[in-house]
Order: C-alpha cells, then sequence, then structure tokens
C-alpha cells in the first residue's frame, strides 16, 4: 500500500523515532515492554509538535480547519463522499451501525466481533439493534475471523415479516482483533457486498486496524471502502494518534451521524489538536507498520517453538498473536514480573500486539522472556489444545 498523501493542512514536521518500551523510559528508569494492545502507543515527538502547530476552530460549529482536513483526507483514501472524526473506535462503531440498523432490526456478525463483545452492549442499549452471529471459528484451510460469504447469505432475512427480525446490515472486522489479527481478502469482502447489494443489507466495515490489512496485503483502502456503506477506522492502535477515529460514509449519512454523535455527547470544539496526530499519523506511520507484522511473525514463531502448537506462526500476518495456551492469567503473571505485559483474554486466550512503541531490541527481549514462560508452562505438563486460539471466548 502507497503511504497516503502528505497533508497541508498543518505543518508537517520532521519524523521522529517513536519512544521506546525496550528501554529507558521518558522519565528515566527500565520500561517494560507493552505487548497488550497497539493502543499504549504515546505521541512521537514530531507529532506531538504537529499537535501544539494544528490550526484550530469550534468543530462543533464545523470551523476547525484540521480536523475537516483529516475528516475529507480519510474519506479521500476510503473511496467515501464524507468523513465525521469521533473521539473513539466504539463511537464511531455505534455511530456507522445506527446509520444502516434502526431500532428493532438486526445487525449480523461474527461471535468475537467487536461491535458484540468490546463495545459495552452500547448497539442495543443506545440504538436499540439487536444482533445475531456466525461462529468466529476457523474452517478448511482457514483461520478464526475469516468472513464466510455464504455462511453469511444463509442467515440474512431483509424482510421477515411481522413476525420475525429483519436484517438490516452486516458487520465485519478487517483485521480481525479476538481472530488473531485474520485478514479478510478483498475478493472475498467484494463476494460479500454483491450477495448483501442483491438482497438489500448494507455492511459496515470495522476497519479499526484497515490499514494494517492494506499494507500486509498491499491493497488499496478505497478498494475496501467499496465494499462497505460505512466505515470505520482507528487513528490511536496501529498509527500511534493518542486519540481517535475516523467514520466515513456518504455526506447524507455523515451530516446525520454528526448529529447523533452529539446526542451521543461526542460534540466537540478545538479538536484540532487532535486530528492534526492523525494527519501526521498518515503522513509518517502507515508504511512502518510491515516492521509491526515482522516482529508479531517473529513473536508467534519463538511462542510455537518453545510451546508447540499454541499458535501457528504461518497465521500471523498483522500485528496481533493470539496463543492458545493453558492457564493464561498466571503465564501472563509470570512474563509481566519479567517486564513483558500481554493480555489474558481468557483462560486460555493470551494476546500479544506489537506497535509503534516496541522496537527491536523489544521483540528481541519479549521473545525470550515468553519463550522462557512458555517452555516452562510445557515443562510442568501444560499444553496447547489442539485447532486455533480463535475457538476461545474472550
Amino acid at each position: 500500500m502507497a503511504a497516503p498523501a502528505a497533508s497541508a493542512a498543518v505543518a508537517d514536521p520532521a519524523a521522529a523515532p517513536a519512544p521506546s518500551t525496550s528501554g529507558a523510559g521518558p522519565d528515566g528508569g527500565d520500561q517494560p515492554v507493552d505487548l497488550r494492545s497497539d493502543t499504549v502507543t504515546r505521541p512521537t515527538a514530531a507529532m506531538r509538535r504537529a499537535m501544539a502547530e494544528a490550526l484550530v476552530g469550534d468543530d462543533v460549529y464545523g470551523e476547525d480547519p484540521t480536523t475537516s482536513a483529516l475528516e475529507e483526507r480519510v474519506a479521500a483514501l476510503l473511496g467515501h463522499e464524507a468523513g465525521l472524526f469521533t473521539p473513539t473506535g466504539s463511537m464511531a462503531n455505534v455511530l456507522g451501525v445506527r446509520l444502516l440498523v434502526e431500532p428493532g432490526q438486526e445487525l449480523l456478525c461474527d461471535s468475537l466481533a467487536h461491535v458484540v463483545r468490546a463495545e459495552m452492549g452500547a448497539h442495543g442499549a443506545l440504538g436499540g439493534i439487536t444482533t445475531r452471529t456466525w461462529p468466529c471459528v476457523p474452517g478448511p484451510g482457514a483461520p478464526a475471523g475469516l468472513v464466510d460469504a455464504g455462511v453469511v447469505e444463509a442467515m440474512m432475512t431483509p424482510d421477515a415479516g411481522p413476525y420475525l427480525v429483519s436484517t438490516a446490515a452486516v458487520a465485519v472486522e478487517n483485521t480481525h482483533n479476538f481472530g488473531g489479527g485474520t485478514i479478510t481478502p478483498l475478493p472475498v469482502l467484494e463476494d460479500l457486498r454483491e450477495r448483501t447489494r442483491a438482497a438489500g443489507v448494507a455492511v459496515h466495515l470495522d476497519g479499526a486496524r484497515l490499514w494494517n490489512a492494506a499494507v500486509a496485503d498491499g491493497v488499496e483502502l478505497a478498494a475496501y471502502g467499496a465494499c462497505a456503506d460505512t466505515v470505520s477506522v482507528c487513528l490511536s492502535k496501529g498509527l500511534g494518534a493518542p486519540v481517535g477515529s475516523v467514520l466515513v460514509g456518504s455526506a447524507e449519512r455523515i451530516a446525520r451521524a454528526r448529529v447523533l454523535r452529539k446526542r451521543f455527547g461526542g460534540g466537540m470544539r478545538q479538536t484540532g489538536v487532535l486530528a492534526a496526530a492523525g494527519l501526521h499519523a498518515l503522513d509518517h506511520h502507515v508504511d512502518r507498520l510491515a516492521e509491526d507484522h515482522r516482529r508479531a511473525a517473529d513473536l508467534a514463531a519463538a511462542c510455537a517453538a518453545a510451546l508447540p502448537g499454541c499458535v501457528d506462526p504461518a497465521a500471523v500476518r498483522s500485528n496481533i498473536v493470539v496463543l492458545d495456551v493453558p492457564g493464561a492469567a498466571a503465564l501472563a503473571a509470570a512474563a509481566a514480573e519479567r517486564g513483558v505485559r500481554t493480555s489474558a483474554l481468557g483462560p486460555r486466550m493470551l494476546r500479544l500486539v506489537t506497535h509503534l512503541d516496541v522496537d527491536e531490541a523489544g521483540a528481541r527481549r519479549a521473545a525470550e522472556v515468553l519463550a522462557e514462560v512458555l517452555h516452562g508452562a510445557a515443562e510442568t505438563g501444560g499444553g496447547a489444545a489442539s485447532g486455533s486460539p480463535g475457538r476461545r471466548q474472550p
């Protein structure tokens, strides 16, 4: 994927190295290698300068030039008419789905999708939306989180009449968080788009880590954007901005989303300070995601060597590694004692996420520590279960 064109909305300071979690921290002393999530990144010095120098205005009045520039740029990258800056990815998803699904209608998604597992029931609580899910499990030759358009099509009931709930939209997550960073190939998304269009069903693409998919598969963002009616992308994960996501769609839908955002408490004022970080990230932090992917693959290989069967290194193509291990919480605690932080998301599910703040030395250190911890688990009789960790519900 080619790097997005540089922004002219704010000054474009020279890129600066990201702060590392493998050595001395900003206040001195050793810092742990933090693999809990790519949301833990801190703004680089250059990003902080861009934020400080941003042109700002009142965004509720539509007068913040930097925020408007970010919204227009992301919409153009994804091939949509308009964009809306939101404080969180969850808000972007809630708005995107609500634009497509009326109260009492249903959204289809997989059983481990972020929209149903990690957004605190907001779609039902705030949008009055019901959901039905297909299992997020691996199939023949396919990892967990990969969409099967035929399965989705068979579930759709767009005109269910007065007795059943009608399907209004399908949500797809790319890359897939709890599936282990799974990337759904573009042809699969295009197939799904054709089937949903024929049925009169809309599509929301949860693209929190769509940048990772685009870099890994070399796909233009607009090609992904063409597969959905609304798309959310996050700036505060792999791209390293401190805050924010952008929702894109038609001009009419985004105008409605702007009203809903205010209703949900998301109307903000001088947001250009935050939007500038997003613009800087688009200029400097997209192509480098390939480094995170390589380090994740190296981590997966080290873990698989220490505890065979806990992960398939060949299936790790983005920046997330999900391990199927015995006693995930205990292993996470043991790694933390040695200076490596991970996320135990279930009894057997341990997640590692590489990102901007984990450099080469930090990744090597993490691999050594995790190998020791997993090798110890293997020696005490704990073994990995057969199959994919995507089977495990967080």
